[in-house]
């Protein structure tokens, strides 16, 4: 085998490693944009409720601070 025939062996070899490389880094990048997605999902269902119980907390002191008002 020549050099020239080494060294093309050799470019050949590191091209398919890098091909495998970049097709493992896709996949990786596909799974972690649909975890994102899932999470941003919970974080926005998360948000609404952590705002509908700061809305049912604050009925709730409103109406105690009533009724502390008309027994007083």
């Amino acid at each position: 085998m020549s050099g020239v025939d080494q060294n093309l062996s050799v470019i050949d070899e590191r091209i398919d490693r890098l091909l495998a490389l970049c097709r493992s880094l896709q996949e990786e990048n596909r799974s972690l944009r649909a975890s994102q997605e899932l999470l941003v999902g919970e974080r926005a269902q998360l948000i609404a409720r952590n705002e509908q119980a700061r809305t049912r907390v604050e009925a709730m002191i409103a109406r105690l601070k009533s009724l502390e008002q008309n027994q007083a």
